[in-house]
């Protein structure tokens, strides 16, 4: 294995991570995007501040792992991404920001139109911060990030590639929080709630598989490097994730709950190796390599150096929080003492107290 893969393959590990971590979380806002109005809505609203207000802020550290060994590692393809696309990375950094803003100042909003407004922001920068992290991923798999950075700031992305990859990337991750959050129900014993979250998901996973057949042919057409890759070595991990949202459905259907949370994970993550092994060798499509885009060798060893103390840091750490939040103390304890408990209690009866 060359140095140069080495580091790579570290880098597309934490892109992985963020989709499957990440994504759950983006995915919860399109859940709160549409759960209805704030009596309806509530406890869909409690579950979704619930599971993931322990974890939302250590998600996002896999985005700046991803940053820092893409810039450091790749520093010339990084420069050209930054510069081509930089109006939806500059969006996607604003979602991002405002949903984090949004989902802590609702919980301690004064009256009941605070906090409607930052749910509103909470929710709908969820779901357009995926969108345009997706719009730039088509960008760099369909080849339109020339490697001088003098890429059109806006055909660069605006682009039958990368509007599909961006609507498939809001579509996986509601999927994925979906089956999540569906779990997360039926634990705490939320039978109604359970059951609404089931229908939600099985509509947004069939709409989501119609999705991504209906973006071959243009992906074909509009990415023919990454088309080759996808349909040769490529296939088996393509096939897999295929493989795993049917069975996800499939479990979700039985009320196999816990089961379809595995095959969910599975099915984003085969679906998330299988476009890099489809983009491999390149960074940027026909224009820059792994090999040729690759920073000093003694950079690469440093960076190789810290990977390996992250994760025998980071990973048990952010682990054991995952298996915390989790645990059955958790959720007897978490939810009825916690804020977002109190704060859909006053939803419900109509009125916001300091």
């Amino acid at each position: 294995m060359s140095l140069e893969f080495a580091v790579a393959a570290a880098l597309f590990a934490g892109v992985l991570c963020y989709a499957v971590l990440g994504g759950a979380d983006f995915g919860s806002g399109f859940h709160d995007l549409t759960a209805g109005g704030s009596r309806r809505g509530a406890p869909l609203r409690t579950l979704i501040d619930h599971s993931i207000g322990p974890v939302w802020e250590a998600n996002h550290v896999w985005l700046i792992y991803v940053l820092v060994m893409w810039w450091t590692g790749f520093p010339k393809s990084f420069a050209a991404t930054m510069t081509t696309l930089h109006v939806p990375l500059v969006l996607a950094l604003v979602g991002i920001v405002l949903r984090g803003a949004s989902f802590a100042f609702r919980k301690y909003s004064e009256t009941l139109a605070q906090a409607k407004l930052f749910g509103i922001v909470f929710a709908t920068s969820s779901v357009l911060a995926p969108f345009f992290l997706g719009t730039i991923a088509g960008s760099l798999a369909s080849g339109r990030v020339p490697a001088a950075g003098n890429g059109d700031p806006w055909s660069s992305w605006l682009a039958p590639t990368p509007l599909f990859t961006g609507a498939i990337s809001v579509g996986t991750c509601a999927f994925l929080a979906g089956v999540f959050l569906t779990a997360d129900a039926a634990r705490r014993g939320q039978d109604a709630l359970a059951a609404e979250l089931r229908i939600r998901s099985l509509i947004v996973g069939a709409v989501t598989g119609a999705v991504v057949f209906a973006a071959l042919i243009p992906i074909e057409r509009d990415a023919p490097t990454l088309w080759e890759g996808l349909m040769s070595r490529a296939a088996p991990v393509m096939a897999l994730s295929a493989l795993g949202g049917i069975a996800t459905l499939v479990l979700l259907w039985r009320r196999r709950f816990g089961f379809a949370r595995v095959t969910a994970v599975t099915a984003v993550a085969a679906v998330m190796a299988g476009w890099g092994l489809g983009q491999y060798p390149w960074v940027l499509v026909d224009q820059v390599t792994v090999h040729e885009g690759a920073g000093a060798s003694a950079t690469l060893q440093g960076l190789l150096v810290a990977v390996a103390i992250a994760a025998l840091v980071v990973v048990p750490a952010l682990g054991y929080l995952l298996y915390l939040t989790q645990s059955p103390q958790w959720n007897e304890a978490g939810v009825p003492a916690g804020r977002a408990a109190h704060w859909s209690r006053r939803i419900e009866s109509g009125r916001r107290r300091p």
